[in-house]
């Protein structure tokens, strides 16, 4: 299609930059939806006889299919544009809400996997890394406010989707007909909204520089290093672990967040609501949407090895207290699980400042997709763990705090091994690094 086409987006003269921003939030607030997910799993497990282990499988299919399409789709949407890549994303991502509608309409849980975990997760990894890469290129005087502001849309996005979706819950019903109706008009508002970035969207011409600047205040990268040459060093792996395991540990909580918090104080004289529960989604979407930007920018100042030590060291306490002391005060629970997810963030953000540390800028798109596999292994290991123990727990007759104690021990010492393997990174040897070109 011609109007998908890289030469029919470049931007003429004149054009401001500043719009491309809200091009890619049109996309990022969108498919940051699926931070919500949570707030649909009481609702399936009751209206289709679900454990929460088997309601949570199309969030974990869907970031399984996030980080696979980032890795082996970034050739193809740098080759064909970021106009074509939205248009993708917005396709598949809408039209999974579609097939989820109809699996639920007709008591097919496999559709719902199919529509909202294979095809939305298509759309989810090719929309997470088309607009980066394009800000990135229109903001090469500022690309970590650039990065921040798109990674950040990405992780707003539940902020605005736990209240509207729990709202529709209300409205439709929770019955089997009623979550069908629910994932048919997101599919729908959510075509609208992400078409507002596929037709705003523009690449600069090759030979525009951001107002003010002069070639020779280009950066000169020290070290470059190439894709495949990367994935061979001791880094790459220690900083797959640390992803990994960071990723591990906030999408956890951020997976079973509702219920969660429901369970901790069913026993007490104040119980959580299902309301209030879907406000405590929207305050995690908060902390997670700020941490991307403010913990991003605290590493531009104490360097990525000392924040991530933040994230994994401090992270790992948090979760101690959530449980042991989680019970005892709805505030403290909350403060502490925003911490977690603002960690959470802050590793998305900052993981590919790390990565042009290390790396330098020849392949660093290239390698941050390979990197997002660790997204993918973590997408399914958190829920796996919350949900699993939760579950085996609840059959033990057991309720409350009780569900999670022993899930929680197990991500405290995931979050000690992602730590070390954060002190183990080192500058990359010079045999990995491309020859440098005669002048």
């Amino acid at each position: 299609m011609e109007f998908l086409s890289r030469a029919r987006i470049v931007a003429p003269p004149g054009w401001s930059r500043w719009l491309v921003p809200p091009a890619a939030l049109s996309v990022h607030l969108a498919i940051g939806q699926v931070y919500a997910w949570s707030v649909f799993k009481p609702p399936l497990e009751g209206a289709l006889r679900l454990s929460g282990t088997q309601s949570a499988l199309p969030f974990q299919i869907g970031i399984v299919m996030l980080g696979l399409s980032a890795a082996f789709g970034g050739t193809t949407v740098e080759r064909n544009g970021p106009r074509w890549a939205m248009f993708v994303s917005a396709a598949c991502f809408c039209s999974g809400f579609l097939v989820s509608a109809l699996g639920v309409a007709v008591s097919q849980y496999w559709l719902v996997v199919l529509g909202y975990g294979v095809i939305g997760g298509v759309g989810l990894g090719i929309g997470y890394i088309s607009p980066v890469s394009t800000l990135i290129k229109w903001f090469p005087d500022r690309p970590g406010m650039a990065t921040g502001i798109a990674i950040m849309g990405f992780g707003g996005g539940a902020l605005i989707a736990s209240p509207w979706s729990a709202a529709m819950l209300e409205g439709f019903g929770k019955d089997t007909s009623g979550i069908a109706a629910t994932f048919l008009v997101h599919g729908l508002v959510y075509a609208v909204f992400m078409t507002i970035g596929v037709l705003l969207v523009r690449v600069p011409a090759d030979d525009w520089r951001p107002p003010g600047s002069v070639a020779s205040a280009e950066p000169v990268a020290v070290v470059n290093v190439s894709a495949r040459n990367a994935i061979r060093t001791p880094q790459f792996w220690c900083l797959w672990i640390v992803l990994c395991f960071n990723v591990t540990a906030g999408i956890g909580i951020l997976e079973k967040a509702a219920p969660m918090i429901r369970d901790f104080f069913a026993g007490s004289s104040a119980p959580v609501s299902a309301g209030a529960a879907a406000g405590f989604v929207a305050l995690l979407s908060l902390a997670n949407m700020l941490g991307r930007f403010v913990w991003s920018s605290t590493s531009d100042i104490i360097g990525r090895k000392n924040v991530y030590r933040v994230y994994l060291g401090v992270g790992a306490l948090f979760y101690l207290a959530i449980a042991l002391l989680g019970n005892t005060s709805q505030l403290l629970f909350t403060v502490c699980a925003m911490a977690v997810l603002s960690f959470y963030g802050g590793g998305f953000a900052t993981i590919p400042a790390y990565l042009k540390d290390l790396f330098g800028s020849y392949q660093v798109g290239a390698i941050h997709g390979r990197l997002l596999t660790a997204w993918s292994l973590a997408g399914v290991l958190g829920p796996l763990i919350i949900n699993a123990v939760a579950d085996a727990q609840k059959a033990a007759g057991r309720s409350g705090p009780e569900l999670y104690t022993a899930s929680f021990s197990i991500v405290i010492v995931l979050l000690v091994i992602a730590f070390v393997a954060n002190e183990l990174v080192r500058p990359v040897h010079p045999r990995h690094h491309e020859p440098v070109a005669a002048p």
